[in-house]
């Protein structure tokens, strides 16, 4: 048991635990583990979802929730089976912030699409918008009549709470970018 005023451990800070109600599904349980670069989605109604950077990854970006945007240091698994994760470079562009995972044949793409949301779209079509700010809490809104699955919803909440959602629009991307090459 934690003393009162005791101050949280690095550990205690680093993996947090959320419940999101989600409008279709119910409780949709996200763990994030930003230390160890891990989200799991889990609930009685979702599939498992796991998402990780590998282990003894080096060089983490502290900007990203699981650490990472290169794909070859990420692996998905959808109840335990590997699905490929492939990240874009996060750069000028809304876009380049996109987040694409294929399963069954279908690809799912995370994409912002304001300051603080991002899409889910299944091959293309919307299916709804999540938002996260990289604490492990997501919220999402479906679009009405898209029958959501219940795997594609999991895919969402750990594509959000793993990248985290929305992203600045490209002109002030551009100035951020910019502001960082001149001098102090």
């Amino acid at each position: 048991m934690r003393e009162s005023g005791a101050m949280e451990s690095a550990q205690d800070v680093a993996v947090r635990v959320r419940e999101a109600e989600d409008p279709l599904f119910g409780a949709v349980t996200v763990e994030l583990d930003t230390a160890a670069g891990m989200v799991e989605v889990r609930g009685d109604t979702v599939p498992q979802i796991v998402l990780r950077r590998a282990v003894g990854v080096r060089e983490v970006d502290e900007h990203i929730p699981v650490g990472t945007r290169d794909g070859a240091l990420l692996s998905l698994a959808v109840d335990g089976a590997a699905v490929q994760v492939r990240p874009g470079k996060g750069r000028l562009t809304r876009r380049s912030f996109r987040v694409d995972v294929t399963y069954e044949g279908i690809v799912y793409r995370l994409v912002p699409d304001s300051l603080a949301g991002s899409r889910l779209l299944r091959d293309g079509d919307p299916l709804g918008w999540l938002e996260s700010v990289g604490d492990g809490d997501v919220s999402a809104r479906w679009r009405d009549g898209a029958r959501v699955r219940a795997v594609e919803a999991a895919i969402g909440y750990a594509l959000a709470a793993g990248f985290g959602t929305g992203a600045q629009p490209m002109w002030a991307l551009a100035l951020e970018a910019l502001g960082d090459l001149l001098p102090n």
